[in-house]
């Protein structure tokens, strides 16, 4: 599996489980929903300051994120 997507995918879950939508975390972010749907599809890829982000947002560890030690 292309890891942009795998990466999505850890995203997704971690969103979800904290009960937010896309649209919530995107403006946490200050973007569209739109654009932050192409993140959790794997379109595009995160940069370190939306990893760092989404790591404080979802209370979740870069390690849990990129799937390591899973």
């Amino acid at each position: 599996m292309e890891y942009a997507k795998f990466i999505g995918e850890n995203l997704k879950a971690a969103r979800k489980g904290k009960g937010l939508t896309q649209k919530q975390v995107a403006q946490q972010l200050f973007m569209t929903q739109q654009q932050y749907s192409r993140f959790e599809n794997g379109v595009y890829e995160l940069n370190y300051g939306q990893i760092r982000k989404l790591c404080e947002l979802l209370e979740i560890t870069p390690n849990e994120l990129f799937g390591i030690g899973n």
